[in-house]
């Protein structure tokens, strides 16, 4: 009985959000009203359980990134970024695009994909009203490619991390099995990029003299706190490359950097406070909220004990049902709180096979619940950073415009990565 009414409330919630009948944070604080009322949820299930409670160290490493990010943005870096992009592209709209989701994913694999968005949306929002473009298209393949490029490494994507804390996974590990084909990928997501939106692209001869005539210095308002600032992200973006060494949270790293930050820059709270998407802020809380009710319940852990029985010990088949149904499910739930449900499934589901063929199962279900995370507006963080940061800017992304796309983004991808799969661990091995 508790199953089915998490099942109906996750179902109905998640079906106000689609249709957008209300606002989604309205309509996941509801949902998680509802839980709470029929008794599905309370505050040590909802803030202090670890396994399917609010994930405070995304929610604080978030909040950090975000504090940061409003200071940068009072010296005028981002104008500065997106001036640089925009001569660099030579005013040419399909050429911006592709040098933005190269760079976002390369920053994403050696960050991570949401603080990476946090970043390069600005930048984004920046070229497009300078050079007169619809800045949609751009946002969208930046959180394509901020997905695809963060499979590529451990701290590039939250559900990286999980499955090699699960795992006992090292960074290298990653480099090894997952870099090679997120560059393969990558390419994929560049071609796809001009088949869905070639028709949004169109070339304007004045854009390349607009872009010709841009300096990214003229954009700098404050060049010494700039450098100050710098220094910081930097050491921040150092402690997240170390955080595994120092055996320090990530969140930790980026609360410590956004209070030097402050201080080395001297904003007021209003200043460093104004760029904090609190309604993204809420609406992750109750997503989490909401999927750790089903993780109660066990409708979670029914589906993966469902998968390890109809699988057996048939490694290339647990493989393909762990790539696409992580992308499947994990496009429905957020996929960082689904890889926390699911890895122990996953670590068991390894453990029943014959030694020394479990480990692609782990490579199979990183692609899955990484590439699943294009595939609607919530299935990933960067996402929903994305959307929040294009609703606050007066260029709001709806949930089927980002969803259209992402479900063709995801399907070519995941194709491309089970031959990956099959070729490298089956053909090869």
């Amino acid at each position: 009985m508790s199953a089915t009414l998490a099942c109906v409330i996750f179902v109905g919630t998640y079906a106000l959000i689609a249709t957008e009948r209300v606002h989604r944070v309205a309509a996941a604080v509801g949902g998680v009203a509802a839980m709470a009322a029929v008794g599905l949820v309370g505050t040590r299930t909802a803030f202090y359980s670890e396994s399917s409670g609010i994930d405070w160290n995304v929610i604080f490493l978030l909040f950090g990134m975000m504090v940061i990010v409003s200071v940068l943005k009072q010296t005028g870096l981002f104008d500065a970024l997106a001036v640089w992009a925009a001569h660099g592209s030579g005013g040419r709209p399909f050429r911006l695009m592709a040098l933005l989701m190269t760079v976002t994913a390369g920053a994403s694999a050696l960050l991570d994909n949401v603080t990476t968005v946090l970043l390069m949306a600005p930048v984004a929002l920046m070229v497009c009203r300078r050079l007169g473009l619809d800045p949609g298209p751009y946002l969208i393949t930046l959180a394509f490619a901020s997905n695809v490029g963060g499979a590529a490494t451990l701290i590039g994507d939250p559900p990286n991390i999980i499955i090699a804390s699960r795992a006992d996974l090292s960074f290298n590990d990653f480099l090894v099995h997952m870099a090679p084909v997120v560059i393969v990928l990558h390419g994929v997501l560049l071609g796809l990029a001009w088949v869905l939106f070639r028709t949004r692209l169109e070339v304007d001869e004045d854009l390349a003299t607009t872009a010709d005539d841009l300096r990214p210095g003229d954009a700098i308002r404050h060049p010494a706190m700039l450098r100050r600032s710098l220094v910081v992200l930097v050491l921040v973006m150092v402690g997240f490359s170390l955080h595994s060494v120092l055996h320090v949270q990530p969140s930790l790293v980026a609360l410590l950097g956004a209070w030097v930050m402050v201080l080395v820059s001297g904003a007021s709270p209003e200043q460093f406070l104004e760029e904090v998407e609190w309604a993204t802020l809420a609406f992750f809380m109750a997503l989490f909220v909401l999927v750790g009710a089903l993780v109660e319940v066990g409708v979670i852990g029914d589906i993966g004990e469902a998968a390890v029985q109809a699988t057996g010990d048939r490694t290339l088949v647990a493989a393909t049902a762990l790539l696409f149904g992580s992308a499947v499910l994990g496009a429905l739930v957020d996929n960082i709180p689904y890889t926390t449900a699911m890895s122990p499934v996953v670590q068991d589901l390894v453990a029943s096979m014959p030694a020394g063929e479990g480990e692609p199962l782990w490579w199979a279900f990183a692609l899955g619940a990484d590439l699943g995370g294009n595939t609607t507006a919530v299935a990933a963080g960067a996402n929903v950073v994305i959307i929040g940061i294009a609703a606050r800017n007066g260029t709001p992304v709806s949930f089927w415009q980002f969803t259209r796309y992402g479900i063709v983004v995801t399907a070519a991808t995941l194709v491309v990565g089970w031959v990956y799969v099959w070729v490298r661990y089956f053909v090869l091995a």
